[in-house]
């Protein structure tokens, strides 16, 4: 298993931010749609930013998705944003048809009760008193789509730690489980508490981080 970390090129995220988080960091991110270079490196990022349709063929395409739904089923080191962790649900409003990695058993649905959308905004964020990664704080979030509220004690049963919002109604906002963290939030445009949070997650996974923020 190589020392690395690796960020899923889907073709339909913005990721220079990501990289910039990360390079803040002080580690560098290799773009990859190589199957086997997801499955076997040390800590994987799914992006998020474009639409799910779109997001769900990319994953089909060379095995992608396989590697992924493995990496997560073991509790591997697996980022997920916005849109990244819609894909690991089952299905999307958003997309009639098309399937998502089904690892998370549930399926993103407009947020329809959000004075308007897309929603853009900093809400607060509420993790489980258990959570290892996640911490109470205010996230960026740009988006439509989420797991509503009402997912939160499914994803418990399936030993997910839940983070949730309200913005108009509640919905799920993060989870983790093992190394695996997804947000509906952007922790690369979320200032100090979303440095923080990255920082816990790559300690999480053991890799190496600048002097500064170890």
């Amino acid at each position: 298993m190589s020392n690395e970390l690796v960020m899923v090129r889907t073709g339909v995220a913005n990721v220079a931010s990501i990289e910039a988080a990360f390079r803040r960091l002080g580690l560098s991110v290799e773009a990859t749609d190589d199957a086997a270079r997801v499955a076997d490196a040390t800590a994987v990022v799914l992006p998020g930013v474009g639409a799910f349709g779109a997001g769900v063929e990319r994953l089909q395409a060379g095995g992608l998705g396989d590697a992924l739904a493995a990496r997560i089923d073991a509790n591997r080191p697996t980022l997920a944003v916005c849109l990244g962790q819609q894909l690991l649900g089952s299905a999307s409003d958003e997309a009639p048809g098309a399937t998502g990695l089904g690892v998370l058993p549930v399926d993103a649905k407009r947020l329809d009760g959000a004075p308007r959308l897309p929603h853009f905004g900093w809400n607060r964020v509420e993790p489980d008193a258990d959570a290892a990664l996640l911490a109470p704080g205010d996230a960026y979030f740009a988006h439509t789509f989420c797991f509503r509220g009402a997912n939160a004690d499914a994803l418990r049963r399936e030993g997910w730690r839940v983070a949730t919002t309200v913005e108009g109604e509640p919905f799920v906002c993060a989870v983790e489980r093992g190394g695996v963290l997804a947000c509906q939030f952007h922790p690369e445009l979320s200032g100090e508490y979303g440095r923080d949070l990255l920082a816990r997650w790559l300690k999480n996974a053991r890799l190496e981080l600048a002097a500064e923020v170890a």
